[in-house]
């Protein structure tokens, strides 16, 4: 359809209105909502499934919940017949998203992106059906631009809009340097969903400028613009920063069950109806009625037993998910996990503090000995007391914390 051209007018029927409901479920923003409307009323009428588009950039090895906020949303929206693109950035990767940054980011190396995006497809499909799911890489259609082509792709955006960025703005404010190449990563974002012929592109809050990109872009084309919505971002298990493996704060789709159980227990009862809403796949009628019962007095601890067991059961089973609960539950009671790394040392007898470092339990023997000082370290269960303890050989369970456990055998 060209643009200009007032498309047919379809019927709202009940069916658009649940597809609508879907898609605003959680989410920030769904621009314009009007014009989404329209889509999902032709596409009804018609039976052509629209093409909803998300990418993600291989800048770490392995996807976190956080960037499950949005493969959720996907997965729902393909639930209801549609098209959905999973889209790997590695020619973007090169580049380096700013969005958020206040400095430069640094861009991967060609091998580490594709170290990266070897997982990315196998993780993404434990949310999205990979029969139904197009996989793309943004290299298909931008390495082929050329110098020639990047030149006239950049004549279709002026550098007044892109200093509408706030992340731009702030740092030519601040005389923070902005690479260039920077200006880049938008226009390369935007012109994959002119590559795909984009109905939606869904993203995290913080790339709503790059999105947006994407609709003028597609008009500069002559397409039908796409419509975007944004997720909320999830904030991390300190409930504050968002989701980062960088921060250290991340829930990771592929660590172990106890870990994932564990961890989604850790997060506080304010932040957990935030999880409840972006990452359960329960009505929000049901996460209301429970809402109400914690409200008036239910244990908090119950309903995130429910969301910790219902996450954990998505990425293994439901078997794991019993077992991480048990197993948690025994961790409370001061008892030793099932599963615990298991360290062969030499050199016995061994000062705890050595001990402690040998085993990955410290980082060192210094941060060991304080550890011990602050009665943090535990060897078959007692707590030590004194630094200048010395194990001979033997096997012993060591825990440091609440978490950290191994069973050290020392050999002379």
């Amino acid at each position: 359809m060209s643009v200009g051209t007032p498309p047919p007018s379809y019927p709202v029927t009940d069916r658009v209105r649940e597809a609508l409901s879907v898609s605003r479920r959680g989410c920030d923003e769904l621009l314009p909502e009007a014009d989404w409307t329209a889509k999902l009323a032709r596409s009804e009428a018609t039976g052509v499934p629209l093409r909803i588009k998300l990418g993600l950039d291989p800048t770490a090895p392995d996807i976190h919940l956080g960037h499950t906020v949005v493969l959720n949303k996907m997965r729902q929206l393909q639930d209801l017949g549609h098209t959905v693109i999973f889209l790997i950035g590695d020619f973007t990767s090169m580049i380096g998203d700013p969005s958020g940054r206040n400095t430069t980011r640094p861009p991967l190396t060609r091998e580490q992106i594709e170290a990266n995006a070897q997982t990315y497809y196998r993780q993404a499909s434990l949310v999205l059906d990979p029969d139904r799911t197009e996989i793309r890489y943004n290299s298909e259609w931008s390495d082929p631009l050329g110098a020639r082509g990047m030149i006239q792709l950049a004549a279709r955006y002026t550098v007044a809009r892109m200093m509408e960025r706030n992340d731009f703005a702030e740092r030519f404010k601040a005389g923070t340097p902005i690479s260039v190449h920077e200006f880049l990563y938008p226009l390369m974002q935007g012109y994959d969903s002119v590559a795909l012929q984009s109905d939606l592109e869904l993203g995290g809050t913080d790339q709503k400028f790059n999105l947006l990109v994407g609709r003028a872009l597609q008009s500069e084309y002559g397409q039908e613009p796409q419509c975007i919505l944004t997720m909320p971002l999830l904030e991390g298990l300190d409930g504050v920063e968002k989701m980062s493996k960088s921060k250290g704060n991340y829930i990771g789709i592929a660590e172990p069950a106890n870990d994932m159980f564990a961890k989604l227990l850790s997060i506080s009862d304010t932040l957990m109806w935030k999880y409840f809403t972006l990452l359960s796949f329960r009505s929000e009628r049901d996460i209301a009625a429970l809402k109400a019962e914690v409200d008036a007095g239910r244990n908090p601890k119950d309903a995130k037993v429910q969301l910790a067991k219902e996450i954990t059961t998505r990425f293994h089973s439901a078997a794991a998910a019993d077992a991480a609960e048990a197993d948690f539950a025994n961790r409370a009671r001061g008892g030793v996990p099932d599963e615990i790394p298991a360290v062969a040392l030499a050199g016995a007898p061994l000062p705890i503090g050595a001990l402690l470092k040998q085993a990955n339990l410290a980082p060192s023997t210094s941060e060991a000995l304080r550890l011990v000082d602050g009665g943090g370290v535990r060897v078959d269960g007692g707590v030590v007391g004194d630094k200048g303890l010395k194990l001979g050989p033997g096997t012993y369970v060591v825990q440091v914390g609440k978490r950290r456990f191994a069973r050290v055998t020392l050999t002379s």
